[in-house]
């Protein structure tokens, strides 16, 4: 919001920012495969730099610019990606859960 105030555009003030470590290393990291992959035969770069830059959507402005481009175009590729994004999330959280539950049971009968 300081952003739009600041003569920024319209972009800034719908952007919800949510800064995380380890969402800019893997952005970041798909980011510099798409640079590879742009280079290399046997990679897709221009999948790799989307996906970069759909993790990167609420870590940087031009991220989420890049974004709406791509759902401009594409309509149902962003909404498709969120929801796989968040099933992902779900099933994530799930499994560390699980995976906890199992080393406490481990760790306090030994």
């Amino acid at each position: 919001m300081l952003h739009c105030l600041m003569g920024g555009t319209i972009w800034a003030a719908m952007m919800e920012f949510r800064p995380s470590l380890k969402r800019k290393t893997a952005g970041w990291g798909l980011m510099g495969l798409g640079v590879l992959g742009l280079v290399l035969p046997f990679l897709q770069g221009f999948l790799f730099l989307a996906l970069g830059l759909f993790v990167l959507r609420h870590q940087y402005l031009w991220a989420h610019r890049g974004t709406g481009w791509i759902a401009s175009r594409w309509p149902d590729t962003v909404a498709r990606a969120e929801a796989m994004e968040q099933r992902l999330m779900v099933r994530t959280r799930e499994a560390t859960q699980r995976l906890r539950f199992r080393l406490r049971r481990v760790l306090g009968r030994s």
